[in-house]
């Protein structure tokens, strides 16, 4: 018995896969009909061979409707985009009736139109022609030859040849993603999720002055000379919401990257991650800020880089849902006010070079290390440059305000002053600025600066009632308690509850009482 047909469709498989990089996705059909894939190749992402005596060509068309059925749903949950199929028979002999109709054009799937199954016929003595129009068609050689007469052992041969390549592969795939076990992902959990608890004890996470105290990115006091406020950020978090998101992102993505980067490159990726987050949030964004959004995103930055560098393997495994998330991620970043994109697309750069740096495992490549190294020093250097040398550009007016109630609560008034003169000196005034300023100049004894600040206020909001409050104040230390008592009065008009002002007007009432008795007296 001649088993050229079994040795030619194991022989083309062994072909496929060793030479071509295309992978062993099924195997039916009593084995005689494989199906394999290569996403690179456009012109036959899925390659269907089925060794099967082909008899009818109706029975081939209803065959291959089925195989672009299943090409669409491969297509829908891998791909998504557009699908070919080579779909090979191996048969001693083609159709009784006319078949070729049936294979001279592409089938393409009615409902989907993205899917379609070009079709070839193999026959052993026809086998040089119908190889070489497929050839083209893949575009690489197919060079299979038959040489006499097969038997059971040499088809086992090559069976068990082609599906040892196919373990190897696999295994090999499969220790790409094992090479650390989880362990700092949940450590860097622990550690956010214990400091965001100490600091609600501390005065509350969303707490201007306590996110500066435990280290948020600050640009006022980077400026002067914090640089640990580059990676401090990280390990913070502006209240519950805002940490219970970083932490679900980081349960899924941190043993993803630590599993295919190692524990010790895993822990080096998401700290550079989050250092060039924070430089790239000081070099564009003023604002107060902090959060591990810069190194989660470096998380996907490395994943990215594994993309580079396994292109198949990440689109076949994760590819389409991270350009997702990052891509929504990014968009959502750019369309709200508050979110520190600059940050998370610093992050998304530095997890990107830092992947690049380290390289994977067991593996080295010097030349390619050495040029993200000069890349990733080039970037930070740049950075820096720039939020050092656009200083006045990095403080915006809300930062100067928190930074001189900062220089308030340490009674260095000379230090807020300085700080609330040079935003004015911007021309930059608001009711409140203006008010804390008055605060600094009395505590200075600028009273007749602070009076006039004051008068500022509440021109500028009538509303105002401490304005009232400290004008009373001031007044009353200038001993007119007429204007005292009236300022006093308009404070607890508009806030009827605080004791403070209620405690005022009653004593300046006193104080006008004695007068009243003192001056009647004489």
């Amino acid at each position: 018995m001649n088993f050229q047909e079994d040795y030619l469709f194991w022989r083309l498989a062994e072909l496929f896969i060793s030479k071509h990089d295309y992978r062993l996705i099924q195997m039916k059909g009593n084995d005689h009909e494989l199906w394999l894939e290569n996403t690179s190749n456009k012109q036959g992402q899925i390659i269907r061979i089925l060794r099967h005596n082909v008899d009818w060509s109706n029975w081939m068309q209803r065959d291959i409707e089925m195989t672009a059925a299943i090409g669409e749903n491969f297509r829908r949950r891998f791909i998504r985009g557009e699908l070919t199929i080579q779909n090979i028979y191996i048969t001693p002999y083609p159709p009784v009736d006319d078949y070729q109709f049936r294979i001279e054009k592409p089938f393409v799937l009615p409902n989907s139109k993205k899917t379609r199954v070009c079709t070839t016929m193999l026959m052993p003595n026809e086998l040089e022609k119908s190889l070489q129009e497929l050839s083209a068609i893949l575009g690489f050689p197919i060079e299979v030859t038959l040489d006499g007469e097969y038997n059971e052992q040499d088809i086992q041969t090559i069976k068990q040849l082609t599906l040892a390549h196919t373990v190897m592969m696999a295994k090999k795939e499969k220790a790409i993603f094992e090479n650390g076990k989880p362990l700092f992902t949940y450590v860097f959990l622990v550690i956010q999720i214990g400091i965001l608890m100490i600091m609600e004890f501390m005065g509350g996470s969303t707490n201007s002055s306590t996110l500066i105290q435990f280290g948020a990115k600050f640009n006022p006091l980077i400026l002067e000379g914090e640089w640990w406020r580059f990676f401090t950020p990280m390990f913070l978090h502006i209240g519950f919401l805002h940490l219970l998101m970083n932490s679900i992102a980081l349960f899924y993505m941190g043993p993803l990257v630590e599993r295919i980067f190692g524990s010790f490159r895993f822990v080096l990726i998401y700290l550079f991650a989050g250092f060039a987050g924070s430089v790239a949030s000081f070099a564009f964004s003023p604002n107060l800020s902090a959060g591990a959004s810069g190194a989660i995103f470096g998380c996907f930055g490395a994943l990215l880089y594994f993309g580079v560098i396994y292109p198949k393997l990440f689109f076949r495994t994760m590819g389409m849902n991270i350009l997702f998330v990052i891509g929504l991620n990014l968009v959502f970043g750019f369309s709200m006010n508050n979110i520190d994109n600059a940050g998370h697309i610093g992050g998304l750069i530095g997890g990107f070079l830092a992947a690049g740096v380290l390289h994977f495992p067991k593996a080295k490549k010097p030349v390619s290390q050495l040029m993200f190294t000069v890349m990733s020093s080039i970037l930070v250097f740049i950075l820096l440059q720039y939020g050092f040398g656009e200083s006045t550009r990095a403080i915006d007016t809300h930062s100067s305000f928190v930074l001189a109630q900062l220089y308030v609560e340490k009674e260095d008034y000379d230090g807020a002053y300085e700080v609330l003169k040079e935003v004015q000196n911007r021309g930059e005034n608001s009711a409140d600025l203006l008010f804390l300023m008055s605060y600094v100049e009395i505590q200075k004894g600028l009273t007749t600066q602070a009076k006039q600040h004051l008068f500022e206020v509440i021109k500028m909001d009538a509303n105002f009632e401490e304005a009232y409050y400290n004008l009373a104040l001031l007044y009353l230390n200038e001993n007119n308690l007429e204007k005292a008592k009236e300022h006093a009065s308009k404070a607890l008009k508009l806030d009827p509850t605080r004791s403070d002002y209620k405690d005022l007007v009653k004593e300046i009432n006193q104080y006008l009482l004695q007068k009243s008795i003192h001056e009647n007296s004489n």
